[in-house]
This record gives structure tokens, C-alpha cells and sequence, in this order.
């Protein structure tokens, strides 16, 4: 028998609703039930416990199907297990919390930073600006900085598990090898095009590569982006540029 990852599903922070999903779960026996009780479809729900059965590694749901009752759904050992787990260390995160409270006299709660760790040099600070459903898909926007804005594509469930709202805040997540870098050209007047995903700002450092040059951003408004250019790109410290991002390369989290 596997050993379950129970670090690794918990290892996202619980503000994403799986486990209060889970928790609904073992409360009511439905699954329709804890969607309802967590204000998220019953497909999310479903998203929710397969994304957590994954990092797990082990079954936490078992669904019985049919019977006079239409079926319904039970924690397995494990799933009950986690939820032990997850109690206590949301216990031992607020007691924490607690004597850092009382230690600062700080009256609000101590901001714990996003603790997954990630290849994806890309961690940007950003504000949910819009956020537009297209079919099974939305398109969020989010605001860098001061005045920048870009757009992240992303399920419908995604925005349901997050309880994605405007003025949220949130952290931006994406690959540097997702990144395109241009230079702006200093006789150009051209203005970007409304729909493009792009950051603007000046090169900080540049470091020249046979598969592309590596540029380190300093993006207007503030804030740091890496990302990459064309090989020999001529692009130099001080250089204003552009940082193009496809929508569906975008991640975002919950801090």
C-alpha cells in the first residue's frame, strides 16, 4: 500500500476550499452537498478532491453509486486521517499567530508567505482587477503595480476553488522561459495594442545565452520580472522593454 503525501496535499494552504470540501463531505456524505455548503459547483468539487487525491497519493473519497438514496460519498481512512491533519495545523498556525499577536501587540493576523515551493522564478504581488467568464474558461485581470495590467486564463472551477474576487489580492506565477522580452524602439510611437499581455519596464541586467538572453526587469511601477529575448538581442541595461506573457501561462495563487 502507498504512503500517503498528506505534506504535499496540504502543503497549498487551505484557502482554496478542497478542504472544506473534503470536510463537507465527511459532515453530509454528498458531495452535491459540500459544493453547496462551499459555494462552488459540483465539478469544482469534484476538481477539488481529484487534485487533492493526486497529491496525496492515496484515495480520500470513496462515491457509492445508485441505491434508493441516488448514492453519495464517504471519507476513506485516509481522507479522515488528513482532515486530523489539517485541524491541527490550523491549530498550530493560529496559536502561533496568537503569540506573535501578543509579542507585538500587533492587532492584525501575521501574514504567512506562499509556501509552496516552484521552478517559477516569476512571483509578482498583483490585485484581481476583472474578472469576465467565457464558456468553461475565465479570463482574469490583474493589476501589477501602480497602473499595469495583464490577463490570466483560467478555469471556471479555478475561479470557484479560490473564491477569486475584485480588489483581491493575490501572487501572479509564471515561468521566465515564458516570458518573451523586445526592445522598445526609441523612434517608435506606436502604442501596444489593448488586448496584448504585456508588462513594460527597463532591462536590469542582461546575460547572454546561444538559446536566448536572459533579461532581469524593472518594471514601471514596480516590481521584477525575468524573462527572455532573442539570442544577440542588443537589448542592454537601461533599455526600455517589453515582457509578453501568454494568458494561459499565468498562474495564480492565494497567499
Amino acid at each position: 500500500m502507498r504512503s500517503p503525501r498528506f505534506t504535499d496535499a496540504l502543503g497549498h494552504g487551505m484557502s482554496d476550499k478542497r478542504i472544506d470540501i473534503l470536510r463537507g463531505i465527511g459532515r453530509s456524505g454528498s458531495i452535491s452537498q459540500a459544493a453547496r455548503d462551499a459555494g462552488v459547483s459540483y465539478k469544482a468539487a469534484w476538481q477539488a478532491i481529484d487534485t487533492l487525491t493526486n497529491l496525496a497519493g492515496v484515495p480520500l473519497v470513496e462515491r457509492a453509486v445508485g441505491g434508493t438514496g441516488g448514492g453519495g460519498a464517504s471519507l476513506t481512512a485516509q481522507g479522515a486521517e488528513l482532515l486530523d491533519l489539517a485541524a491541527a495545523l490550523d491549530a498550530a498556525k493560529a496559536m502561533v499567530q496568537q503569540r506573535w499577536r501578543a509579542a507585538s501587540g500587533a492587532a492584525e493576523q501575521a501574514t504567512v508567505p506562499f509556501a509552496l515551493r516552484t521552478s517559477m522564478r516569476n512571483q509578482l504581488p498583483a490585485t484581481v482587477a476583472g474578472i469576465e467568464t467565457i464558456g468553461p474558461l475565465a479570463r482574469v485581470s490583474l493589476r501589477i503595480g501602480e497602473a499595469q495590467t495583464v490577463s490570466a486564463r483560467i478555469t471556471r472551477e479555478s475561479v470557484e476553488l479560490l473564491g477569486l474576487a475584485l480588489g483581491q489580492r493575490v501572487i501572479v506565477l509564471c515561468k521566465a522561459t515564458a516570458v518573451s522580452v523586445v526592445r522598445v524602439e526609441p523612434s517608435s510611437k506606436t502604442k501596444r495594442p489593448p488586448a496584448a499581455n504585456q508588462l513594460e519596464g527597463k532591462a536590469a541586467n542582461v546575460e547572454r545565452g546561444d538559446q536566448g538572453d536572459e533579461v532581469s526587469l524593472a518594471l514601471a511601477g514596480g516590481g521584477q520580472l525575468v524573462g527572455f529575448a532573442t539570442p544577440g538581442s542588443a537589448i542592454h541595461v537601461r533599455h526600455r522593454v517589453i515582457a509578453r506573457i501568454d494568458e494561459a501561462a499565468l498562474v495564480i495563487a492565494l497567499a
